[in-house]
């Protein structure tokens, strides 16, 4: 696996080097936020497997202020049988369903299916990886890529028949992280980020599935799937959300490589929230359905990070409450934490990017930060709205007969948003991160970075909105359009219905 040193050196580790050395490595390195998610997922699933988790939140408070090593999880998957852990084993592949085996010589294709990022609608996705397209991978991007499809893998259908295991080997459900957001409480190390996200288990604890053939019953394939109800930590984070078989081949040098895939359809669970769910964030849509926190392809993830804290300062129980409940010795200016959210964007089966965010977060700060974090948010909604207000205005001033078809191309034209909402980010960041720096010592740390905060996007949206309407060229009218969406624009912003820090003043005076 590749990670990240302290040092900032990258080199690759075995599962059981990460473990070992764990506080002497930053993080991952995978090729993608959900990758780095899935390498996660399944060291916490061979810690809890292995016993390496605290048993009470007490204990787990205990663990974090002592950086309670993780030398045992290693030492447990020393004592393995090295069967269990063969990528390529003829009948008990791990993380692998061996029964697809019979399918194989006949509906395997290149890897491009197996790397979510190649595979799109199985055809060609936005890097134009084919699904034909000869390219092995190394086996331990093979391994990393399939635990990646377990948890994130997108609904569709499988390329293969079903005529052997059943036809409901082809109906490809959806990952159990797919379609929401994952939140991960990120600390200083790779260590500490996995104490972080471990809690007392629940259910036995040697329950890891190391292959579809080796860990009790499975679904069959011939009927619909009966979801099945994870029945341990460890059971959870190593579950297997799809058939996944490879082929191996030798490299140039001798290297193991794996290129053939074949995909069919894996377990389906039946997900608690209160004990499988415990990082979820839940929200309500439009319609009144409230579900765990979703990426969306019109939101910005940032826009929702004051929902983050808002489970920090008001969960009861869980992770939330446990990152609440953490003990905090103020060292240097930074965040001693993060909360990092990350999500497989789609447009229906078809993945389509990863968005992903990190926040920071300090103990006794969280009432500050959900503050700043909120009312940053509104004063960027606000801003936006008021762009596209003004670009009507302009757009209906100086095309006073334009079609209702044109409209909304005009209008387009006009827009800032698109330059906005990318540009609002960083300052969105700072916004957070000068809250932390200024520390729980102050007794007000958020009105003032608010007030810079608004100003200084007021003042790009302003640039922005000039750039804009230059694109109309010379004339009365065009003078007229550019004037009246000025004034709405000013006129907006320092209104009494504009955030108070648009104006200068903290909200509520």
């Amino acid at each position: 696996m590749p990670a990240v040193a302290l040092d900032g050196a990258t080199a690759h580790h075995s599962l059981r080097a990460l473990l070992m050395w764990a506080d002497e490595l930053a993080f991952l390195d995978c090729v993608s936020p959900g990758e780095n998610v899935a390498v996660i997922e399944y060291l916490l699933a061979i810690c809890f497997a292995s016993g390496t988790c605290p048993s009470s939140d007490r204990e787990w408070q205990d663990w974090i202020a002592d950086r309670h090593p993780l030398a045992s999880a290693a030492d447990w998957l020393r004592d393995q049988p090295d069967e269990f852990w063969d990528l390529l084993h003829p009948t008990q592949p791990l993380a692998q369903n061996a029964q697809l085996a019979g399918d194989f010589a006949e509906s395997a294709t290149g890897t491009a299916q197996l790397v979510i990022e190649h595979s799109g609608d199985y055809n060609q996705h936005f890097d134009h990886h084919h699904l034909a397209r000869d390219n092995p991978l190394p086996a331990s991007a093979a391994f990393r890529a399939t635990l990646t499809q377990h948890v994130y893998g997108p609904y569709g259908r499988a390329r293969m028949s079903g005529k052997r295991l059943g036809p409901k080997v082809t109906n490809l459900a959806a990952g159990r992280l797919t379609g929401r957001i994952r939140v991960v409480a990120l600390g200083q190390t790779l260590g500490e980020t996995l104490r972080l996200n471990l809690h007392p288990p629940y259910g036995p604890p040697d329950t890891f599935n190391t292959s579809w053939t080796t860990d009790g019953e499975r679904r069959t394939f011939t009927g619909p799937a009966k979801p099945r109800r994870p029945c341990s930590p460890a059971d959870l984070h190593s579950s297997l959300g799809r058939s996944v078989l490879l082929g191996g081949v030798r490299g140039a040098q001798g290297q193991v490589m794996v290129d053939r895939v074949l995909i069919g359809a894996g377990e389906v669970l039946d997900l608690d929230p209160e004990l499988h769910l415990q990082d979820a964030v839940f929200s309500e849509t439009a319609g009144g359905l409230r579900k765990p926190l979703w990426p969306s392809p019109t939101r910005n993830l940032w826009q929702d990070a004051h929902a983050l804290y808002s489970a920090v300062r008001d969960a009861p129980s869980g992770m939330y409450a446990r990152l609440r409940s953490l003990r905090y010795e103020r060292e240097g200016t930074g965040a001693p934490y993060q909360i990092w959210a990350v999500g497989l964007l789609t447009n229906q089966s078809r993945p389509l990017s990863w968005v992903d965010g990190a926040y920071p977060y300090a103990p006794g700060m969280v009432t500050h930060l959900y503050r700043a974090s909120r009312r940053g948010s509104d004063i960027a909604e606000y801003i936006a709205s008021t762009l596209k207000k003004a670009a009507i205005r302009a757009a209906e001033t100086a095309f006073p007969a334009m079609r209702a078809a044109d409209e909304a191309g005009q209008v387009a034209r006009l827009d800032a948003r698109s330059s906005f909402w990318p540009s609002a980010e960083e300052p969105f960041h700072g916004l957070l991160d000068e809250v932390v720096r200024r520390g729980p010592e102050d007794d007000d740390p958020t009105s003032e970075p608010l007030i810079a905060y608004a100003a200084g996007l007021m003042a790009t949206a302003r640039t922005q909105l000039l750039q804009k309407l230059d694109a109309l060229p010379p004339s009365d009218i065009n003078h007229k359009a550019r004037a009246r969406a000025v004034r709405l624009f000013e006129d907006a912003l320092t209104g009494s219905r504009a955030p108070a820090e648009l104006r200068g003043e903290t909200e509520g005076d």
